[in-house]
């Protein structure tokens, strides 16, 4: 039975999925959901940046001292450490030497993103390429329904992950107006 598992040997809900450079949009979905299931302040440092607590000082906001902190601000600042310390424990070494220098959660991330996704440039390109072979798609001579369902999935789990947002009922008649008769 583990055998047939897409993750492989080792998943555990108490470790990162592993990433070695392979099927970034599968690791990537299973790192969000690791990482919200241990605290949602961990995925909010990655998303939005490390918090640096900060005050007002003669009209001008300034970084507070590390001294002044409060335990609540120090522990809203330490889900960074947390998630570069996930992040790295989930990389290869490969992958590991590409984020090694970055100096948030944040960077890391996105640099991975960058690296596996492309730029906004190309993540449109392959957005307007898979569209059209969403509208395009039909099923292949032999092809089993079950092979049919699965390419249809493989396009719009592609396209959700770009953004792509679908009514159900209009994927049920999608699916359904492609099926061969015969």
């Amino acid at each position: 039975m583990a055998d047939r598992l897409p993750f492989g040997e080792g998943a555990s809900i108490n470790r990162p999925p592993l990433f070695c450079g392979l099927n970034y949009q599968f690791w990537k979905v299973r790192m969000k959901i690791f990482m919200e299931s241990l605290d949602k302040g961990i995925w909010d440092a990655i998303e939005n940046g490390p918090f640096i607590p900060k005050f007002e000082k003669d009209g001008s906001v300034i970084e507070k001292p590390w001294s002044q902190w409060t335990d609540a601000e120090s522990k809203k600042a330490k889900f960074d450490c947390i998630a570069k310390n996930i992040i790295t424990s989930a990389l290869n070494s490969d992958e590991f030497f590409r984020v090694s220098q970055c100096k948030s959660s944040k960077e890391m991330w996105d640099t991975l993103e960058v690296t596996h996704e492309g730029t906004n440039e190309v993540k449109r390109a392959r957005k307007h390429a898979l569209i059209q072979e969403y509208e395009m798609f039909r099923m292949l001579k032999g092809e089993t329904i079950a092979e049919v369902q699965k390419r249809f999935t493989h396009i719009i789990n592609h396209l959700m992950s770009l953004d792509k947002t679908f009514d159900k009922e209009e994927l049920n008649i999608k699916i359904l107006k492609c099926l061969d008769r015969a």
